[in-house]
């Protein structure tokens, strides 16, 4: 069970190129097509009210991404954008070196491998689909969000370990944060700490660290 940022994927990737690439293309891409958003507009209406014209959806996304909200409408309208910029050839994700190696390892050793990441499912996809690598998505069985449980909660993983029909310590979280892999661990996970290159420090944890998957294989 993956994390994304920080453990598949370089935070400055997200921070550096996918949230500035929502950004810059937020306002021409509800000009053009907000008669088609009416699934996010009644998202970001449930969440704070309605919007009522592009101008107000645009500063209503704004807003949220200035205040580092991860709301569900935030999250389904950077989806779109984010989906048409990988569609464009824009976009191409960026993963470490060791994630379609181990992964690949895992799928043939019979294990499955699956994502948990705040980032939407259609996100996630749309990230391993458009990959440096190639589409990774293959190799992957299942995708989690937020919409599972917030992840610093151990009753989330133990959502994803019946929905994987395994029990929680024959499954490996590895994430890059340490209350995330706390409430892991509570729920019964083995957990490992993941220390990529540009990660935020962490505090004191009984976690192991590795700096890469192939200390896994």
């Amino acid at each position: 069970l993956l994390d994304i940022e920080g453990t598949t994927t370089s935070i400055a990737f997200v921070y550096d190129v996918l949230f500035p690439y929502a950004r810059e293309h937020v306002g021409a891409f509800v000009a053009d097509h907000w008669e088609k958003l009416d699934a996010e507009r009644d998202l970001f209406a449930a969440e704070d009210g309605p919007v009522d014209s592009p101008q107000a959806l645009e500063a209503r996304v704004l807003a949220q991404m200035d205040a580092d909200q991860k709301t569900t409408g935030l999250k389904a309208l950077q989806g779109r954008i984010w989906k048409e910029g990988y569609a464009q050839g824009t976009l191409l994700a960026d993963v470490f070196d060791d994630v379609p190696r181990a992964m690949r390892a895992w799928k043939e050793a019979g294990k499955s491998i699956c994502i948990y990441s705040s980032g939407s499912v259609a996100a996630q996809k749309l990230l391993f689909g458009h990959t440096h690598y190639g589409d990774l998505k293959p190799l992957i069985s299942g995708y989690f969000d937020t919409t599972t449980g917030p992840k610093r909660s151990a009753a989330s993983y133990h959502r994803i370990a019946a929905a994987m029909d395994l029990s929680p310590p024959s499954i490996l979280f590895a994430t890059d944060v340490a209350a995330e892999a706390d409430a892991a661990a509570a729920a019964g996970m083995q957990v490992v700490i993941m220390d990529r290159p540009g990660n935020r420090p962490q505090p004191a944890h009984p976690h192991r660290v590795l700096v890469d998957f192939d200390a896994l294989l």
